[in-house]
């Protein structure tokens, strides 16, 4: 029940034309759930200020080292002497705990699950602290050597930006979700050259939805982010694969079993990290991230390949240049060195490391296969590559956003077919056999937060309360004299809100609607009703100030879920949309009820 036009008090301002005029036109457009040129629009936008951000991120990791003259290579932590090796994480360790521990306990919270529980409790407004914590702390954790990966901190970076460029616009909340998830996407694309795979990331992982609506901002937030980090890093897919021979149909059931195989490992992966996070949360951080440091130190001793990001580690995997056992090696020490940072806190990514343990234990199952069947099995490599879409497919639950991933990080399209049949029985296993949630929704759930999907839910957070809202109303003050009163009624406004002072004190409907039965939606206008003139409104206004129905207030700015959340807390019916934090006659700039959102999403609620 829409309405027409808000019209607040008269003591309001005329806004200035121009700009100001625009802005306002867009922030009652995107209310909307199907604003599709607005949301694209500024999907452009959103996109080309996450691939600023992220730029700057991937050359702030990438370079300190080298300008530091500690290495030649951002990825080349093996040529570090042991000393190095483990001091450098553990002091890297040391380091992200201070400056956490000193920081409010607000704004320690970072990564991927912070950006859900954003979404799912604030409708996606990032707090700008977190995100400089998460941009400082995952470069340190990232040029420190620990086992963490870079879309940790690229994700929460880049989501955190478009939010925040929604929040400077003050668009509703329902569009600051989809610039969310333009952030997701754009950062991944720009950080690893994927556009399709960000994309479908952000809808699958994050967002956990498929709309046109969504898809469209998205897709165009991806492509001008990747076409921003195109002109500073180039288009070459992340790996560079050569001609290899791919796997045959008589080689399927060992794909299979690669499948399963790697699903045993993901399943000990989110298990791990799942755990390691609920139980040392009360432990004092500092400590926490130090000997996360430390243990990744003490793994690196005998593995160096488990430091920094490790793709060139993915690299020689998929080169077919690393033996059996130091694949298998690899695998292992990864997988304990990242439930160890993941676990204990430190602010990295932990879908990297899924890559460098899939390529690991993907490669080490080829190199079986290969020996079993001499002369006619696939590539080392190839199995390298189904390995990493095997193990991000399984983690992270999202079969469709792995398979995209693996495509455009190789730019070989024949690992599809094959790659669906180590994907799914990798999937099953985790999740049938082991009972293991999405890595990320785990630790949500660890931390005692349900992240699940509902389309009605997802519906009402999709649309602004301006979409549902009656702008037909007239404020009068309780102790205005007839003449107001009737000045007041003489445009027929739908609701009468009457003013004691400087705050709105009831909500009823004007004598006409009373009369005809209609009420203010508790009763009171009903009860109240009489002679459609000035004594008769008095009459009404006085009966429900003595007798007040219950209203809310909600922010101009609310998703209809919100709005009714707010109504079911307030046990009202209906609730004043303000653009401040209080119903003040100025500020009040339309009535929503709970018919009214019904009807605009075309649900019982």
């Amino acid at each position: 029940m829409s309405g027409g036009e808000p019209r607040p008090a008269a003591s309001r301002r005329n806004a200035a034309p121009g700009f100001t005029d625009l802005l306002g036109r867009l922030r009652r457009e995107l209310a909307h759930a199907d604003a599709l040129v607005a949301l694209s629009a500024i999907g452009v936008v959103a996109g080309v200020v996450v691939g600023v951000v992220i730029v700057a991120f991937r050359l702030v990791t990438e370079k300190t080292l080298v300008v530091a003259g500690l290495m030649d290579d951002a990825e080349h932590f093996e040529a570090l002497t042991w000393h190095w090796r483990l001091a450098l994480p553990v002091a890297g360790g040391l380091l992200v705990g201070l400056m956490f521990q000193f920081a409010s306990v607000g704004a320690r919270q970072v990564g991927p699950v912070h950006v859900m529980a954003q979404l799912a409790s604030r409708a996606g407004r990032m707090p700008w602290r977190n995100a400089l914590m998460q941009f400082v702390g995952g470069a340190v954790s990232i040029v420190c050597g620990h086992s963490v990966g870079r879309e940790g901190p690229v994700i929460h970076v880049g989501a955190a930006s478009a939010s925040l460029l929604g929040q400077w616009l003050r668009l509703p909340n329902n569009s600051i979700r989809t610039l969310v998830a333009c952030g997701v996407a754009g950062a991944i694309a720009a950080s690893f050259n994927t556009p399709i795979a960000g994309v479908v990331f952000a809808m699958e992982v994050v967002m956990l939805e498929y709309t046109l609506v969504g898809f469209a901002p998205v897709i165009l937030a991806a492509v001008s982010a990747t076409s921003l980090s195109r002109l500073v890093y180039g288009a070459d897919p992340a790996f560079a694969v050569p001609q290899m021979q791919q796997a045959s149909l008589p080689e399927l059931p060992w794909i299979v079993l690669l499948g399963l195989v790697v699903g045993c490992l993901a399943a000990a992966y989110v298990a791990g990290t799942r755990h390691l996070d609920r139980r040392s949360r009360s432990l004092p951080l500092a400590l926490r991230t130090t000997a996360a440091g430390a243990l990744t130190g003490l793994c690196a001793l005998a593995v160096p390949q488990v430091m920094g990001l490790g793709y060139d580690t993915v690299q020689q995997a998929l080169l077919g240049e690393i033996a059996l056992g130091t694949l298998v090696a690899i695998a292992l020490a990864k997988l304990a060195a990242t439930v160890a940072c993941g676990g204990l806190g430190l602010p990295g990514g932990l879908i990297g490391p899924m890559v460098v343990m899939g390529a690991a234990a993907g490669g080490a199952l080829g190199i079986v296969g290969a020996s079993l069947a001499p002369g006619s099995a696939a590539a080392t490599g190839f199995y390298a590559m189904l390995g990493v879409a095997a193990m991000m497919g399984a983690s992270l639950q999202a079969p469709l956003a792995a398979l995209m991933a693996i495509l455009e990080l190789t730019g070989n399209a024949g690992v599809l077919l094959p790659g669906m049949a180590a994907v799914i029985p990798a999937l099953l296993v985790a999740r049938s056999v082991f009972g293991q949630d999405p890595i990320f929704v785990a630790i949500l759930r660890g931390r005692g937060m349900d992240y699940r999907f509902d389309p009605v839910a997802a519906l009402l957070d999709r649309t602004g309360v301006a979409a549902a809202m009656n702008g037909r109303f007239a404020i009068v003050d309780r102790e205005a004299a007839p003449a107001q009163w009737e000045q007041a009624l003489a445009a027929a406004p739908d609701w009468l809100l009457v003013a004691d002072g400087d705050a709105v004190r009831a909500v009823l409907r004007p004598p006409a609607h009373a009369a005809a039965g209609d009420g203010d939606g508790n009763g009171n206008g009903a009860r109240a009703g009489g002679p459609a003139g000035p004594t008769g409104a008095v009459d009404v206004a006085m009966a429900a100030l003595r007798e007040p129905a219950p209203f809310a207030i909600v922010s101009l700015h609310a998703t209809l879920g919100e709005a009714l959340r707010r109504l079911d807390e307030a046990g009202a019916r209906l609730a004043l949309v303000c653009s401040g934090e209080a119903a003040r006659p100025g500020e009040v700039c339309g009535v929503v009820e709970r018919q009214g959102i019904e009807a605009t999403v075309g649900y019982r609620v």
